[in-house]
């Protein structure tokens, strides 16, 4: 394990591969930590330096005092990427990490080569839906919520199949500090980045599964289409987490797009 205080508390962070491959940084979803990525990322570290880490209230990060905003967790990413002393990298942002994604190249557009933006928008829910989730956890804590958000989360297929697993990354978002999944949602729901992503200027690759409940792809679409230059995929029988779902199929739309860029 490694960790690094930055920006007044503790990240946990995990650095891999050859220190002078090309950089691919991994964004976690709300609820939820780095673990997310494993089928992903592992086969990815023979080739690419793979940074992967917690936001701040999740997994082994600290929580910090206070409310934060999307650029604040931006921030704290520019500031791990800075104390890596990494070149700029693809930054793969899944659902609210998409949104940090965008904002980071908005902070620090020169630590970022290029963007995958995976199940995420420019603008997630609505402020409705976000305060019913605020109040449900206020009231009951994750465990409220915890069945729905699975509901979300995976396909079909997903909780047919791997029904064990199903019920592991669900007590992985029970467990998560209640006050660092408020923070997170307070941020999701206050953010609107619709101005500010045509004004994105790196290679951009959308992608989305086609059972997500949470971004769906008339909203992921919708999002490529702002974005000047942005490509756009659809993978079958995912979920909102299809580094999960289907961790190759991810793997392969980001690594073309990766070698794409690296022309």
């Amino acid at each position: 394990m490694q960790f690094v205080k930055i920006n007044g508390g503790v990240t946990h962070f995990l650095d891999e591969g050859p220190r002078d491959a090309p950089p691919i940084v991994f964004i976690n979803s709300l609820g939820t930590d780095f673990r997310i990525w494993d089928d992903l990322a592992r086969p990815m570290t023979q080739r690419y330096r793979v940074i992967r880490y917690d936001k701040r209230g999740h997994g082994l990060s600290q929580l910090r005092t206070g409310s934060a905003s999307i650029a604040d967790f931006g921030t704290d990413l520019a500031a791990l990427l800075d104390r890596l002393e990494l070149k700029p990298a693809t930054i793969v942002g899944l659902s609210i990490g998409g949104l940090i994604a965008q904002d980071l190249f908005r902070l620090r557009a020169n630590l970022v080569r290029s963007l995958v933006l995976c199940d995420t928008a420019h603008r997630i829910g609505t402020h409705d839906s976000w305060n019913a989730r605020l109040s449900a956890v206020e009231a009951g804590g994750i465990e409220a919520i915890a069945d729905g958000i699975m509901g979300l989360w995976f396909s079909k297929d997903y909780h047919r199949t791997s029904p064990d697993a199903v019920a592991g990354w669900r007590a992985m978002v029970a467990r998560t500090p209640v006050e660092g999944y408020l923070m997170a949602c307070r941020a999701i729901r206050d953010a609107d980045l619709t101005e500010q992503v045509g004004r994105i200027a790196v290679s951009t690759l959308c992608i989305v599964g086609d059972e997500d409940g949470s971004t769906p792809v008339p909203l992921v679409r919708d999002l490529s289409t702002r974005i000047p230059g942005a490509k756009f995929e659809v993978i079958a029988g995912a979920g909102h987490l299809p580094c999960i779902d289907k961790p190759d199929a991810l793997r392969k739309l980001i690594e073309s797009h990766v070698a794409e860029v690296l022309k």
